[in-house]
């Protein structure tokens, strides 16, 4: 399987989120426009590093996608907060649901700052009201690689996540949601969207939009 990894300034974190990878699965790195050495740490590590020179989690995800040659392609974050070990058991849940997505439980009471935690709740109590009966946005995720493409999903900024659950629901996917680990990120790196309420407030301005 591959997993695309989204990275802008992550270098301090890749080695071992890298060396987490499950046996057999290839990462795919789309470097965002690092400043920090970010592509040369992620291919002494053995991934595959591909650039997006636009700024946005969505086009980096969209670009990793492309770029993905296996049927089943996972989603993660570079920053060390998820734990990809948990993968291959997302992964055996898909001939019964179209789109596997993790639910963040969080090691301990500082992991996941208020506004982020905040935020995510009002989004996904609007995702349940449209019938999609998921409690996150989607940090982790697997699905197929041709139906994900298929869905055309258009946002290339920090709404992408909800873009996809929102056409996932219209389209009829069965989407299952389980309960993934949520530590803290690795030291030296900082969250575009929860490091800050700024960050936070930009993410929920561009998933506002997609909503609309």
């Amino acid at each position: 399987m591959d997993v695309v990894l989204p990275c802008l300034d992550e270098a301090a974190a890749l080695p071992a989120v890298l060396a987490s990878l499950p046996r057999g699965y290839r990462a795919i790195v789309v470097d965002n426009g690092s400043t920090d050495g970010s592509p040369s740490v992620a291919e002494s590590c053995g991934a595959l590093v591909v650039h997006e020179p636009r700024r946005g989690y969505g086009a980096a995800v969209h670009t990793g996608l492309l770029a993905a040659t296996s049927d089943l392609v996972a989603f993660a974050d570079a920053d060390g907060s998820l734990d990809l070990g948990e993968l291959p058991a997302m992964a055996t849940l898909m001939p019964g649901a179209d789109l596997v997505v993790g639910r963040r439980v969080p090691v301990s009471a500082g992991v996941w700052p208020w506004h982020a935690r905040a935020g995510n709740a009002v989004i996904a109590g609007l995702l349940r009201r449209r019938g999609l009966d998921v409690h996150d946005i989607a940090p982790l995720r697997v699905c197929r690689r041709s139906a994900l493409l298929e869905l055309n999903v258009q946002d290339r900024a920090f709404g992408y996540p909800l873009e996809l659950l929102v056409r996932a629901a219209l389209s009829g996917w069965r989407v299952r949601e389980v309960a993934v680990t949520y530590g803290p990120r690795a030291a030296g790196t900082r969250s575009k969207v929860s490091g800050s309420v700024r960050g936070t407030l930009r993410a929920a301005r561009d998933m506002a939009g997609v909503l609309r």
